[in-house]
């Protein structure tokens, strides 16, 4: 884990520091340079494997200084997730994750004030550790301390792309069901194999209990959407008879 702590401590460090930021992207500086400025500022602070791959990551060519930076934070991200699938814990991160984004969709409040501007980021993070301190895995808080902290995206869709994440990590593709009741043990195993099938890979399961539904089940991969509800099916007969 403590690769992954020391690379998004290190992103947000460069992140708040507009003359190092630029010192490590700028591409009008030859790489080798760039890489030796790294070592520079991060040797005796961090592991040298963190510094290695800092280092690494200053030599590539960056569209902008916030690229570098996002580059960082990702790779900070797939490592903690790395030391999850490491200790065993990769799936029960990846459920937690989808879980939290649940709770923060679904609280309107709570949704607004984690991205309330006028809050402090100290504060707004110290809101979501109260919320779930000693109730997660530490690198379920800290990935999603950091993605609230870090993204202008909603908190609920910014956790959502950490569980998908995890999922990739794994080798695994992530199926958002949305059901219009409970789905017995039996179908949902039917289900997933199906989808493996269709997809030629491992199919993890996030269902939701959508009653508008009134039948049937909406299932999203990626950017695909198959739509098996009876309301779906209403709504096609509807647009038919226009």
């Amino acid at each position: 884990m403590t690769v992954g702590e020391e690379l998004l401590s290190v992103s947000d460090a460069v992140s708040g520091d507009r003359s190092l930021r630029i010192a490590l992207a700028d591409s009008s500086t030859a790489p080798d340079n760039r890489a030796a400025v790294a070592d520079k500022v991060l040797t005796g602070k961090v592991s040298d494997t963190t510094r290695s791959v800092v280092s690494s990551t200053a030599a590539r060519t960056w569209s902008s200084d916030a690229d570098l930076v996002e580059g960082l934070r990702q790779l900070g991200r797939e490592a903690l997730l790395q030391a999850a699938k490491a200790a065993g814990k990769s799936d029960t991160v990846e459920d937690e994750l989808f879980r939290l984004a649940r709770v923060i969709k679904g609280d309107t409040a709570l949704e607004q004030a984690l991205t309330d501007r006028a809050r402090t980021t100290a504060d707004r993070t110290a809101l979501l550790r109260k919320l779930i301190d000693g109730k997660v895995e530490p690198i379920t808080e800290r990935l999603a301390v950091n993605a609230v902290a870090t993204t202008d995206e909603l908190p609920g869709d910014a956790i959502d792309e950490l569980s998908q994440l995890a999922a990739a990590s794994n080798g695994r593709k992530v199926a958002y069901v949305a059901s219009a009741g409970e789905l017995s043990s039996e179908q949902r195993n039917q289900l997933a194999a199906k989808l493996a099938e269709i997809y030629s890979a491992p199919v993890t399961l996030h269902v939701d209990i959508d009653p508008e539904l009134l039948g049937g089940v909406v299932i999203r991969v990626g950017d695909e959407r198959i739509d098996g509800s009876i309301s779906g099916k209403i709504a096609t007969l509807r647009r038919g008879l226009r």
